[in-house]
C-alpha cells in the first residue's frame, strides 16, 4: 500500500489554526514570539557540559566510544559482583594500609592543616588528644601546625569516615572484605549524636567516649563477631532498604537488623557481661550506628570497580568542608575538585544557613554506590529530616537513572515496583544532561564542636565532572578503534 498524504483540507486547517513554536535556548526568544501574538513552548535545555567548549569536544569523543563502553561494562560488573563481608574489627595502625604512626586520615580530597575548615581542625585536635600526642587543645593545635603530623585522605588508604572522617593510628576500625575479589575497606566506628569527634568536638567527654569505644565496645563486638562468623552486609542492607532506610541519613532498620544478628552470638561468646551490655545498649540507642558499616560496604564495592582503564564510572565522591572531589575508575588516583557546596535543608531550632559549614564527609560514598540520595524513593520518612515531600524523594531517584550505567537489582525499591537503585554514575552522562548527582546529608556547624545543626540536600558540582571528562578524553585518545 502506498503512502497517502494528508488531505488538502487538513493541511489548510493546520495553517488556519496557526503553529506553536518550540523554543530551545534563550527564554527571550519565546517571549518575543508570544508578545507578537504567536504561540511558543519553552524547552528547558542547556548545552552539554554547561557550554564549556573543551569539555564539549571531549564529551563528543567519549560518547559511545568502544573502549569506554567496554571499560564501563567491566567496572560496573565488578561493582555488581562485589560481596561486602564484615570480617572483623581491628586497630587502625595494624589494619589500614599505609597508615603511619604520626599520620591522621581525613575525609575528602587532600587538604593541608592550615586550609581545613573549623570542624575538621577540631576533630584533628581531638584525635591528637586521644592519641596522647599532646596534653591539651592548645598544644595539640601547635603540634598540628608544626608539620610533625602527616594528613592524608582516607580514600588513599582504602578507608572512609563520616563528616570530618578522622582516623588515627589507635582507633578501632571495621574491616570489610569483598568476598568476590579480596579487596578490603575500613571505617571508624559511629560515636552517636550530639558532641562527637566527627563534628569537631574534642572535649573530655568526647575523648572519654572514644577511649571507651576502643577499650570496651570494640573488643566486645569483636568477640561477638568472632563467634558469629563473617557477616554478609549486602543482604542486610537490601532488607533495610525495604524497611525504609536509604543507607545514608536513615539507618534505623539496618542498625536494628545488625543488632538482631549479633546479640545471640554476643550472649554466648564469653565476653565480660557488663561490657557487652554497655556495647549493646549503646548500639540500641544509636540509629546511625550502621552508617559507618554502610560506608565501608559501599567503599569495598566501588574499589572493586576502580582502576579499569578508560572507564568513566565514578568510584568516589567526597568532600572536606572546603573542596568537593570525585575520582573515576579510569583516571587512577587523581581527584577532580571544585568548591564544596552549601547544603540546602532543614535546620534545628536557632540555627540557619549562616551557621553552616560547607558540605563535608566521605559519606557520599553511599550515593556513589547507588544508595543515599539515589535511593530516597524507598525512604519517604527521610524527607522529614532533609526536607521536601515523598513525591520529591521518588523524583530524585528517578532523575538519577539518567546519569547512571544501570540499576543494582541487589538493592530494590518497593515504591518503584521493586526496581533496582540507579547506580554506576557515568561522568559522561552527568556532563551530557547537566544533571548533577544528588546527595542527602547532615549539616555541620562551621565552628568546631558545635555538632550537627540540620540536614538537607545538595548536588555534586558539575565542575568536577567537566575536569574528569576532559582528563579521561586525554587518556583514551581521540582516534577511535574501527
Amino acid at each position: 500500500m502506498s503512502y497517502q498524504p494528508q488531505s488538502a483540507k487538513s493541511v489548510s486547517t493546520l495553517f488556519q489554526e496557526g503553529q506553536t513554536i518550540l523554543n530551545v535556548g534563550l527564554v527571550s526568544f519565546a517571549e518575543s514570539i508570544v508578545q507578537a501574538g504567536g504561540k511558543a513552548i519553552q524547552v528547558d535545555w542547556t548545552p552539554p557540559a554547561g557550554g564549556d567548549r573543551e569539555a564539549g569536544w571531549a564529551l563528543a569523543e567519549l560518547v559511545q566510544h568502544p573502549r569506554v563502553e567496554s571499560a564501563n561494562q567491566t567496572a560496573y560488573s565488578n561493582y555488581l559482583a562485589a560481596q561486602p563481608m564484615l570480617v572483623g574489627i581491628g586497630v587502625a595502625r595494624a589494619e589500614v594500609p599505609g597508615l603511619a604512626e604520626r599520620m591522621i586520615l581525613h575525609a575528602g580530597p587532600p587538604i593541608p592543616w592550615n586550609e581545613m575548615c573549623g570542624p575538621m581542625q577540631g576533630a584533628v585536635i581531638g584525635a591528637i588528644l586521644y592519641e596522647g600526642w599532646a596534653a591539651d587543645a592548645a598544644a595539640a593545635r601547635r603540634l598540628a601546625d608544626s608539620g610533625a603530623i602527616a594528613f592524608e585522605p582516607t580514600h588513599h588508604h582504602a578507608a572512609v569516615g563520616p563528616m570530618a572522617g578522622i582516623i588515627s593510628p589507635s582507633m578501632p576500625v571495621w574491616i570489610v572484605e569483598n568476598a568476590a575479589g579480596g579487596n578490603r575497606a575500613y571505617c571508624n566506628m559511629n560515636e552517636g549524636l550530639g558532641k562527637a569527634l566527627r563534628f569537631g568536638a574534642n572535649s573530655p567527654e568526647v575523648i572519654k567516649r572514644l577511649q571507651w569505644m576502643a577499650g570496651v565496645m570494640a573488643p566486645a563486638l569483636s568477640a561477638a563477631l568472632a563467634r558469629f562468623g563473617p557477616l554478609e552486609l549486602k543482604p542486610l542492607m537490601a532488607q533495610a532498604l525495604q524497611m525504609g532506610d536509604e543507607g545514608h541519613n536513615r539507618n534505623a532498620a539496618a542498625s536494628s537488623l545488625f543488632l538482631k544478628k549479633l546479640v545471640p552470638a554476643a550472649l554466648s561468646c564469653g565476653f565480660d557481661q557488663t561490657g557487652m551490655a554497655e556495647a549493646i545498649t549503646f548500639i540500641a540507642g544509636n540509629d546511625h550506628f550502621f552508617l559507618n558499616l554502610s560506608m565501608a560496604a559501599c567503599k569495598v564495592m566501588l574499589d572493586a570497580a576502580h582502576g579499569v582503564s578508560n572507564s568513566s564510572m565514578v568510584t568516589a565522591m567526597s568532600r572536606n568542608g572546603v573542596r568537593f572531589g570525585i575520582r573515576l575508575s579510569g583516571t587512577g588516583e587523581r581527584w577532580f575538585e571544585a568548591p564544596a557546596p552549601v547544603v540546602h535543608g532543614l535546620y534545628f531550632p536557632s540555627y540557619g544557613p549562616e551557621h553552616a559549614a560547607p558540605d563535608m564527609g566521605d559519606s557520599s560514598i553511599t550515593e556513589t554506590a547507588g544508595l543515599g540520595g539515589f535511593a530516597m524513593a524507598t525512604a519517604p520518612a527521610i524527607v522529614q529530616f532533609v526536607g521536601g515531600s515523598p513525591q520529591d524523594a521518588i523524583a530524585n531517584t528517578r532523575e538519577m537513572t539518567h546519569i547512571t550505567l544501570g540499576r543494582n537489582n541487589g538493592f530494590t525499591l518497593p515504591a518503584m515496583n521493586f526496581t533496582g537503585t540507579p547506580a554506576g554514575i557515568d561522568a559522561r552522562k552527568v556532563l551530557d544532561t547537566n544533571i548533577a548527582p544528588i546527595i542527602n546529608t547532615g549539616i555541620a556547624h562551621r565552628e568546631a564542636g558545635v555538632g550537627q545543626i540540620g540536614a538537607g540536600i545538595t548536588r555534586a558540582p558539575l565542575e568536577c565532572f567537566t575536569q574528569a571528562v576532559v582528563a579521561l578524553a586525554a587518556r583514551v585518545g581521540t582516534p577511535r578503534e574501527p
